[in-house]
C-alpha cells in the first residue's frame, strides 16, 4: 500500500494499463485505418483531424502508433517471456544438479553474457529471416544468460537451507522437492528482474525494427515508423519525434515499476 502513495508509481502504473488495453482493443481507440493512404492529406503536421500528423503516404500516425502497440509490446513480452523460460529452466537444473554440469553450463553461460545482446539477437534473426517474432527470440535468447546466473544463485542458496535437507532425510523425491520447496523460493528476483529486463526489451525490439530486421512495411511497429520518418526529420518532426517519445514513456514507466518491485521483493 505504501507504493500506492507514490505519484510516480501511480502515473507509471496508469501508463502500462493504457498500454495494455491500447495492445489489445487498438480499435477502440485508432481515429483512421492505420494502412489507409490519401495522397491529399501526405505530411499534415498534428491536428484535430490527425492528432499526430500524417506520413508520407498520407496515413495517420495516430492510428498506426495505436496499431502498432501489439506489435511492440506483444513482440517485447516475448522476448522476456522466452528469457525467462530458458533461463529459469537452465539455472535451476544447473544450481541443483551441481558440479560437473554446473561448471559447464556457467562456462557457456559465461561466453553468451560476454557477447553482446543485440548481436546474438541479429544472427538469430539472420537465421530465422526478418519479422518480430524473430527478433522477439533473438533478444530473449540475449537475456537468458543473466536469468539462468539469477535463478542459478537462488537455488544454490535454497538447497542448502534446512528445511530442504529435512526434506531429503524424509526421502522425498527430488521433483517434489525442485516445485514444492527450491523453486517457488527462488523466483521472486527472476520476477523482478523480468520487469526490470521488459524495458530493455522494448528498446531492443525497437531498434531491431528500425534497423529493418523487424516488422515489415507496411506493419506499424514503433521502431519501424521512427525510421521510417528519419528522412523526413527536417520538414515532417512528427514522424519520427513522436513515436520514438512513446517509446521513452512506456519505457521509463516500466522501469520505475520493475525498481519499485526489486525495491520491495
Amino acid at each position: 500500500m505504501r507504493l500506492l502513495r507514490q505519484p510516480g508509481i501511480i502515473v507509471s502504473g496508469l501508463v502500462i494499463l493504457l498500454s495494455v488495453v491500447v495492445m489489445l482493443w487498438p480499435s477502440l481507440f485508432a481515429t483512421h485505418d492505420p494502412y489507409e493512404s490519401i495522397a491529399l492529406d501526405r505530411l499534415q503536421g498534428p491536428s484535430g483531424a490527425h492528432f499526430f500528423g500524417t506520413d508520407h503516404l498520407g496515413r495517420d500516425l495516430y492510428s498506426r502508433v495505436v496499431y502498432g502497440a501489439f506489435l511492440s509490446l506483444a513482440a517485447a513480452g516475448a522476448a522476456v517471456l522466452v528469457g525467462v523460460i530458458v533461463g529459469a529452466v537452465v539455472g535451476l537444473l544447473s544450481g541443483f544438479i551441481g558440479g560437473r554440469f554446473d561448471f559447464v553450463v556457467m562456462r557457456f553461460v559465461d561466453v553468451l553474457i560476454a557477447v553482446p545482446s543485440i548481436l546474438l539477437a541479429l544472427i538469430v534473426v539472420a537465421s530465422l529471416g526478418f519479422g518480430p517474432w524473430s527478433v522477439a527470440l533473438g533478444v530473449g535468447l540475449g537475456a537468458t544468460g543473466s536469468f539462468t546466473r539469477i535463478m542459478r544463485s537462488q537455488v544454490v542458496r535454497v538447497r542448502n537451507e534446512e528445511y530442504v535437507e529435512a526434506a531429503r532425510t524424509l526421502g522425498v523425491r527430488w521433483p517434489s522437492i525442485v516445485f514444492t520447496h527450491i523453486l517457488p523460493n527462488s523466483a521472486r528476483p527472476v520476477i523482478a528482474y523480468a520487469a526490470l529486463e521488459l524495458g530493455s526489451a522494448i528498446l531492443a525490439v525497437s531498434a531491431l525494427s528500425f534497423l529493418g530486421f523487424g516488422a515489415q512495411p507496411p506493419e506499424p511497429e514503433w521502431g519501424a515508423l521512427v525510421s521510417a520518418g528519419r528522412d523526413f526529420v527536417s520538414t515532417a518532426w512528427w514522424l519520427s519525434v513522436i513515436p520514438g517519445f512513446v517509446i521513452l514513456v512506456i519505457v521509463l514507466a516500466v522501469n520505475r515499476i520493475a525498481r519499485a518491485i526489486g525495491e520491495n521483493r
